[in-house]
């Protein structure tokens, strides 16, 4: 193994040609979790932004994910783009982002999905879409005229980076595979099979 260049940066210049090629949410990800007893589970959330200390998103920390994260704090996100025949994984710790940063970032989204992370009770048994729709107008009626404060059980969470691999499609499934893991201040790097 040798020390790479900065997986970062390479993940940044991928994820910046996915964006300008106008492909509808490139920053669609696949979040795999395992949960207390061990059963694994995935689902696409949306990357909210990255920099060398992680990957963010957003959800409510009483849902599915927020559980499986509370009970053990690792996960994986898995980025594909078809249109450049680029897959992304990145694992690594997870930890809840600062107050203020989650503040800071509510605070951009439309009032109705401000009015939704209030009424919905994510990953919770709901009993007609017609509820869901009056929890959103009684959530209204309480913050008429004022600001929409973010929901002290909703927030986002930071996936520490400790383990990149890049995979870029090649003809007769001979692909690319390049595994960057983290190294005291650096990284290490190799190739993979495909």
């Amino acid at each position: 193994m040798k020390t790479a260049e900065d997986p970062f940066a390479r993940f940044a210049r991928i994820f910046e040609r996915a964006t300008a090629l106008g492909i509808e949410h490139p920053n669609a990800v696949h979040l795999a979790t395992v949960d207390a007893a061990g059963r694994p589970a995935v689902r696409v959330v949306l990357l909210k932004g990255f920099d060398e200390r992680g990957f963010v998103f957003y959800t409510n920390f009483e849902s599915a994910k927020g559980d499986a994260l509370a009970a053990r704090p690792y996960a994986e996100l898995n980025f594909y783009w078809r249109e450049l025949g680029r897959q992304i994984r990145v694992a690594g710790p997870v930890s809840r982002v600062a107050n203020e940063e989650a503040d800071a970032y509510f605070a951009t989204r439309a009032r109705l999905s401000q009015l939704g992370a209030w009424a919905s009770r994510q990953s919770r048994p709901l009993p007609s879409h017609a509820r869901l729709l009056a929890e959103v107008a009684r959530t209204e009626g309480r913050f008429l005229g004022r600001d929409v404060p973010r929901p002290p059980f909703w927030g986002g969470y930071r996936l520490a980076a400790e383990r990149f691999e890049f995979w870029r499609v090649k003809p007769f499934r001979l692909h690319d595979r390049t595994e960057y893991t983290k190294s005291g201040d650096g990284w290490q790097v190799r190739n993979l099979y495909p």
